[in-house]
């Protein structure tokens, strides 16, 4: 009959909560054009900003930092209609989330755009591409977005994803050694979404095993997922 390992803890998902703040934004030159614009609210040219950027390069991040200063309500585009209820509908500054991909009600989009340039309102606009490349059939919509500034957030760089690593685990309340994001940070995918998708790997398999997180312990967890 076969030893019994040690046993391993159960992982209990508390779900660990993300700093949001904007001092909690890390600023590296990926991002820090998209930085500056929302540090210089209210005083945009315009009544919109667009933020657009590849999933999991910090679009929703900066979106909660300047609701946070600007008291802004926020939709996801795909919930955007002229005849649906939410306190988005008279809030004079409005976070509107994926709207190159998501956005069903071009009018509904237009109205906000416009209420907001009579009322001296603001608009914060997510997408994964610049507003040129979104298929608006409504040319004076268009027209307006194209005019809106746009700030790309690009890909990481190693330090930027070395930091993101040690960040994530200090919103977990996790400290790490400084061998653990330099083992990391050649080996993962240079995402924000995998950057993060990982850190929650390793920290399910130390408190399983109840251990630290360590490279030995990064090892097997990239071994696992590549095997997977």
């Amino acid at each position: 009959m076969a030893e019994a390992g040690p046993p391993r803890q159960l992982a209990f998902d508390l779900g660990a909560r993300p700093a949001f703040g904007r001092a909690d934004f890390l600023v590296a030159p990926c991002n820090e054009a998209a930085v500056a614009w929302l540090d210089r609210w209210p005083d945009w040219p315009g009544p919109a900003l667009v933020v657009h950027g590849p999933p999991g390069s910090g679009k929703s991040h900066l979106a909660q930092a300047w609701r946070a200063r600007s008291g802004a309500e926020a939709v996801a585009a795909s919930a955007l209609a002229g005849d649906a209820p939410g306190a988005w509908r008279e809030a004079p500054a409005l976070v509107v989330e994926d709207v190159g991909r998501g956005l069903l009600d071009e009018r509904a989009l237009l109205h906000r755009y416009n209420r907001a340039h009579e009322r001296g309102g603001h608009l914060l606009l997510t997408a994964g591409a610049p507003p040129a490349r979104w298929r608006l059939a409504l040319p004076d919509l268009a027209s307006r977005l194209r005019l809106a500034p746009a700030a790309a957030l690009g890909m990481p760089d190693d330090a930027l994803l070395g930091a993101l690593v040690v960040k994530l685990f200090a919103d977990r309340q996790m400290a790490v050694a400084p061998e653990v994001p330099a083992y990391l940070v050649p080996r993962i995918e240079r995402r924000f979404d995998a950057v993060a998708d990982l850190v929650d790997a390793l920290d399910r398999a130390a408190l399983a095993e109840n251990r630290p997180v360590t490279v030995p312990l990064a090892r097997a967890v990239l071994a696992a997922r590549a095997g997977s």
